[in-house]
């Protein structure tokens, strides 16, 4: 298994989701037998950002967005698959980075379980992806990261990325002024790693 650095707390992940989404990357994700380390991450700014699930403000849904840093908020896309976020907003501030993409480092036999078939670079390649290799389901939604008993774990690099590797863009599959590029350019990936997903823009939905 790849490095890794020390064990993350709350306040490792409080904060302005930019700056989360940057540390992130290649942190290693900790789910039970599975090891990720990160290669994509999307920010999320709340009631500042109208491509983010609590640009409206608190609902059953985003509740767990609004605080504290630290927990997974996992929701259903199109009601086909899970997508998890980190958490970064303090007490009623709604702050997440999208988990999009991962490289598995440990964990390889119960991934080949999961994913029967799936090529290498494929596993986490993708949000939905990202979910099952981990086996997160709605029922971690809310769950900690943080603390001892915390069913999940977060773990920085041993290294910061370099800048010169890092790169943004938009955020895929976001459609409206949140999908802007140059207003909202919050998709960070680093650059050469094979598990980082294609980029898709947002479609409008008519109706």
């Amino acid at each position: 298994m790849r490095a890794r650095g020390r064990r993350w707390g709350r306040d490792d992940l409080a904060g302005d989701p930019l700056r989360v989404a940057r540390s992130l990357l290649g942190a290693h994700l900790v789910a039970g037998p599975v090891t990720l380390r990160l290669t994509e991450v999307e920010a999320y700014w709340g009631t500042n950002d109208p491509g983010s699930h609590g640009y409206r403000g608190v609902t059953p849904r985003t509740e767990v967005m609004f605080g504290p840093p630290g927990h997974l908020y996992v929701y259903r896309s199109y009601g086909i698959h899970w997508c998890a976020n980190v958490v970064c907003g303090r007490v009623g501030e709604c702050a997440a980075v999208l988990l999009r993409a991962g490289e598995v480092v440990a964990g390889h036999d119960v991934v080949a379980e999961r994913r029967p078939g799936v090529p290498v670079r494929d596993p986490a390649r993708g949000p939905g992806r990202l979910t099952k290799t981990l086996g997160l389901v709605g029922e971690d939604d809310g769950a900690s990261l943080v603390g001892r008993g915390a069913p999940f774990a977060l773990y920085g690099p041993p290294e910061p990325v370099p800048d010169t590797l890092v790169r943004t863009g938009p955020r895929v599959g976001v459609s409206g002024p949140g999908g802007d590029g140059e207003t909202y350019p919050r998709r960070m990936w680093i650059d050469g790693e094979a598990t980082v997903s294609a980029y898709r823009p947002g479609k409008v939905r008519r109706g």
